[in-house]
């Protein structure tokens, strides 16, 4: 039994990282902030589903609160740290760009400086597949730079990666930084596209379709993330001896025991048939309203997950057809 402390178990991934966990028998303590970003609500369903776990416990506070997360993690002495909560949304960057620097920035930071207290055994941070920016060579890869960012999101999440890479290296601090694809499934956002999209459906609203659906996205289902972060909690980064030992493809650091890893379905798949998979699974046609690109947007993604075969021998392989369907037979039942 491990002790993880996550950040986000409110959020998305979060509860569906922490359900995973509790399942193999470890304890787990969240700590999240309940901002009204989206529906407090489901935030609070969420946690109230992980609190009938007696192996769960969470302090709802701000991250920005160093106070506050120090408190929590000298309380709960965690063996592990997953840090997923973030000021999500490569839209809302463009209205509320502030929020991003105290959530992704300083939240960040206050995470970072309790892992080093606490000298936990593995430090495992969210990045995005959105600081690949304006690189187009697909599929993705972890060892290409990526220095294009396009918004203020992603260029958060590249901080972070860069504030991580410097604790590692300075204290020695086991970092992984995973780039997640497209996240989606159960218990999902409702700024994500797939949840606006099926909750517009319904009521007979239009959606919007940038860049006229010639978009591509690599639609990754939330139970397969999951299972790979749980995987990579235990495939612990080491400084390497000789810089020349680190082998072809692999992102860890020259320097410090420090890796990124990307976590995709490996699969593009345009947003026209995303969308035609969303009308199947419901039995009505979408009102579209095509739009061009929205700005900060980028017109694919595409993840190499090689390396997250290598390390831990799994890949998320849910077809997006199946997952669509997991995720509508979820909202039928939620909301009645």
């Amino acid at each position: 039994m491990q002790k993880v402390l996550i950040t986000g178990t409110a959020g998305f991934i979060g509860f569906h990282l922490a359900k995973l966990l509790l399942s193999n028998g470890d304890r787990v303590h969240g700590f999240d902030g309940m901002t009204d970003y989206y529906d407090v609500q489901l935030k609070q369903r969420r946690h109230s589903t992980l609190l009938q776990n007696p192996g769960f416990s969470c302090d709802e506070r701000m991250l920005e609160d160093a106070r506050a997360f120090d408190e929590t993690a000298d309380r709960f002495e965690p063996d592990v740290i997953v840090h997923l909560a973030a000021q999500a949304g490569v839209r809302y960057s463009l209205e509320n760009p502030r929020s991003y620097i105290e959530s992704n920035v300083v939240g960040t930071f206050n995470v970072m400086e309790a892992a080093r207290r606490h000298a936990v055994k593995h430090l495992l941070m969210a990045s995005t597949s959105s600081v690949y920016g304006a690189n187009t060579e697909m599929p993705f890869n972890e060892c290409k730079k990526a220095d294009t960012q396009l918004t203020i999101y992603a260029a958060t999440k590249k901080a972070n990666e860069s504030m991580g890479h410097s604790y590692a290296h300075l204290w020695n601090l086991p970092t992984t930084m995973f780039r997640f694809f497209t996240v989606y499934g159960p218990w999902g956002r409702p700024d994500l596209a797939l949840f606006k999209f099926v909750d517009a459906i319904l009521k007979g609203r239009p959606i919007d379709v940038y860049n006229h659906g010639e978009m591509y996205r690599d639609f990754t289902y939330v139970e397969d993330l999951v299972r790979a972060v749980a995987l990579l909690i235990n495939t612990i980064p080491v400084r390497p001896d000789n810089p020349g030992d680190i082998e072809d493809g692999d992102s860890l650091s020259p320097v410090a025991p420090y890796r990124i890893v990307n976590i995709g379905n490996s699969e593009k798949v345009r947003l026209l048939d995303f969308i035609n998979v969303i009308e199947e699974c419901l039995g009505r046609k979408a009102i579209r309203n095509y739009m061009e690109m929205q700005m900060g947007d980028v017109p694919a993604t595409w993840a190499n997950t090689d390396l997250l075969q290598r390390l831990t021998n799994y890949r998320p392989q849910t077809n997006f057809k199946e997952g669509v369907q997991k995720f509508v037979d979820w909202y039928l039942h939620y909301y009645k």
